[in-house]
């Protein structure tokens, strides 16, 4: 089966509730980064051209109940703002007061529900909170990639309930990683960083037979570096991983491993401690690991530019600061120019594009790190599993 797309909707003169991931940082109560706001606008825009009203829900933050903090306002009013339209805040996810809401906006407002969190049932997929979500609407469109991998009421509910279709980020999110999954050119590179090797380890074993190599470098290439007999020092380690790792290295995908050749290590875990650049597998007692070295930065940069397909997620080092962030923009740098289909998913390669103003430069920029990963390592996605019950074909 196919996942029905807008082309294959029926939203003329319709009310249609759009699920965008609109889960963007705040500070001070203002949108700090509005990149998933902006790739949702297509889908929201083309909506509004031809149906009579668009409700646009998503979630924000990790609530405990109804928390003013993480209200939707400062994001309703940036989406406003870059879209171009106007957005009418609705007094909360459900209800009588939010469906008068809908029913009162004028003609081309948007109408933004509540923090879907604020609702207790959102999180368990609640048939009672799904029913009146769907209530508010005649049609259902899902936009949320980053949250495909979770069974929530307004992902999963909802499209069990509706009509409904994927929007064009979904859409396009879906057709990069298929890609990647079914017909990637070789030689196909997979960059894995990030502070966890249990978050990976999943779709590393799923991808190792696929790949020419997989580079990996970030706090999850220490358990690596460990489990392969290698001196880390204080470095992140999972000893709890210790023998699963050991047992991929040296099974029949390890060869295709790489660790960094060198280590930018610290005497503390500070952005202001004291540095230095020794070997991958030799870091003395009382440092630690907390950027790839620049000879792995080379090798790696060799590597990704002459690959045919590109996946990245993860940073190299504790991007956040400065003295530790050259590896994760010397990968981002070696993608941005990679002339291959290059696809990067999770919050801090994204964010290290967009630093270097290159995130036009790569094939797919994604939205979502967590479901992009769930589905290379070969998982059904319950809000996709949902959307295809309504295609034709």
């Amino acid at each position: 089966m196919r996942v029905p797309t807008l082309d294959d909707l029926d939203v003329a003169g319709r009310t249609v509730l759009v699920r965008s991931d609109l889960n963007v940082p705040l500070r001070d109560g203002v949108v700090e980064d509005d990149f998933r706001i902006r790739a949702s606008l297509p889908t929201i825009r083309e909506l509004r051209a031809e149906a009579e009203r668009v409700v646009v829900c998503s979630h924000l933050g990790r609530p405990h109940g109804v928390d003013p903090e993480l209200s939707m306002r400062p994001v309703g009013e940036r989406l406003a703002d870059l879209g171009g339209f106007g957005v009418v805040q609705a007094p909360g996810v459900v209800g009588a007061q939010v469906a008068a809401t809908i029913a009162e906006a004028p003609p081309g407002a948007v109408v933004l529900l509540e923090n879907t969190r604020f609702e207790p049932g959102e999180t368990s997929n609640d048939p009672a909170l799904a029913g009146a979500l769907a209530s508010l609407a005649d049609r259902f469109v899902n936009d949320a990639f980053g949250t495909a991998h979770r069974s929530h009421a307004s992902t999963v509910g909802v499209a069990e309930r509706l009509p409904s279709a994927a929007g064009r980020l979904l859409q396009a999110e879906l057709e990069a990683f298929s890609r990647l999954l079914e017909q990637p050119a070789q030689p196909y590179v997979v960059v894995m960083g990030g502070a966890k090797v249990s978050d990976k380890l999943g779709v590393i074993r799923s991808l190792l037979p696929k790949v020419d190599l997989m580079l990996i470098g970030g706090g999850m290439c220490f358990t690596l570096l460990e489990a392969g007999g290698y001196e880390v020092g204080n470095s992140l380690v999972e000893e709890s991983k210790i023998e699963e790792v050991k047992e991929l290295l040296e099974g029949p995908g390890g060869s295709k491993i790489v660790l960094p050749a060198d280590i930018v290590v610290a005497d503390r875990f500070a952005a202001d401690a004291e540095r230095a650049v020794v070997p991958g597998t030799a870091i003395p007692e009382g440092w630690m690991g907390l950027d790839i070295g620049p000879e792995t930065v080379r090798r790696f940069g060799g590597v990704i530019r002459s690959a045919e397909s590109v996946f990245w997620n993860g940073p190299m080092g504790v991007f956040e600061w400065e003295p530790f962030r050259a590896g994760t923009a010397g990968v981002a740098e070696a993608v941005a120019e990679c002339d291959g289909y290059t696809v990067v998913g999770g919050g801090d390669s994204v964010a290290a594009l967009r630093m270097l103003g290159r995130e036009r430069d790569v094939s797919h920029l994604s939205t979502g790190g967590g479901a992009g990963l769930a589905m290379l390592e070969g998982r059904t996605l319950p809000a996709v599993a949902a959307l295809e019950r309504w295609s034709t074909s």
